[in-house]
């Protein structure tokens, strides 16, 4: 689309293998399945999609396996319209993948391998550094090694590129470089991780915002799920985004719908309640669908949902 903004996703790339099943199983449990499905995934290339299919122009730099899922993955990125010249395929290594166990709430549990997502290097980035001065914002997330995810920021700040990072998975000792960014983006259980303060009410995620800021994120938005989201900023603004009223099917990736759309709308000059409005949208929107990449939203969808649900 002439004129939208040019967004670069440096990322993981996953095949998901989704099992469905009535409830999550206790340890040492085994429980029946009710379906199984492959999908492409990963949250570099969820929100990578997550943009193209909300009218974003996306580059993506990102590493699969010369297996089945690598070729597969990289045709489904090149499909949905993304640059995927810097998608490169590592020999004698397995695409990277996710098992995804879905319960009847719409509630996931994932356990990922990272595979040739983690054969993605800082010299990878170096060698590659015109996309970022081609770039008016990175997505970012933590599904690649630290010392990368670390390149990239320092490039995209060399390159006068907003960053937005969204830490998962997140880790208690996560360094404060790398939450260095214009925006973070964790969910409530990622915040909680990264700041060992418990979520739930709003005093107590402001607190987390507030903490977020102090190691260095010009912006904190938490991804607060059925209670909206809450964005704080360095310069003191607080606002708090109501959630949208959908029926919950599956919530996986919605997280990643959530921060390509708000990086996005940041990248078209949106301030940051309006672009929170416009994420929680996009977020709610996928988790009426199943799957990953499959349930990001059209921005037709995002804006009929904010037209009929106006806040």
């Amino acid at each position: 689309m002439a004129g939208e903004p040019s967004v670069l996703v440096v990322g993981s790339i996953n095949m998901d293998l989704v099992m469905r099943t009535p409830h999550m199983p206790a340890p040492g449990q085994t429980v029946t399945g009710n379906s199984f499905t492959t999908n492409p995934g990963g949250k570099g290339a969820n929100q990578a999609v997550a943009v193209a299919r909300l009218g974003g122009r996306v580059r993506m730099i990102g590493r699969v396996g010369d297996d089945h899922f690598g070729g597969a993955l990289r045709t489904a990125l090149e499909t949905e319209g993304i640059d995927v010249e810097h998608v490169r395929v590592i020999e004698n290594t397995s695409t990277g993948a996710a098992v995804i166990i879905v319960d009847s709430q719409g509630e996931n549990s994932i356990v990922v391998s990272s595979g040739a997502n983690a054969r993605l290097t800082p010299d990878d980035l170096y060698g590659c550094a015109d996309c970022f001065a081609d770039a008016d914002i990175v997505l970012l997330q933590l599904e690649l090694p630290h010392p990368t995810v670390r390149a990239a920021i320092d490039l995209a700040r060399r390159h006068n590129c907003k960053t937005v990072l969204d830490p998962a998975p997140a880790k208690a000792n996560l360094p404060d470089a790398l939450c260095e960014v214009d925006i973070l983006s964790p969910n409530a259980t990622e915040a909680e991780t990264l700041t060992g303060q418990p979520s739930g009410e709003e005093r107590r995620d402001k607190l987390i915002a507030s903490a977020l800021i102090g190691r260095g994120a010009k912006v904190a938005v938490l991804k607060l799920g059925s209670r909206g989201c809450l964005v704080v900023m360095a310069d003191g603004h607080i606002y708090r985004v109501p959630p949208y009223k959908i029926d919950v099917i599956d919530t996986t990736a919605a997280g990643d719908a959530f921060t390509a759309a708000f990086g996005l709308a940041v990248a078209r000059g949106e301030n940051m309640h309006q672009a929170a409005k416009f994420a929680n949208a996009a977020g709610a929107l996928a988790t009426t669908k199943l799957g990953a990449q499959a349930a990001m939203p059209t921005t037709l969808e995002v804006q009929m949902l904010m037209r009929d649900q106006r806040m």
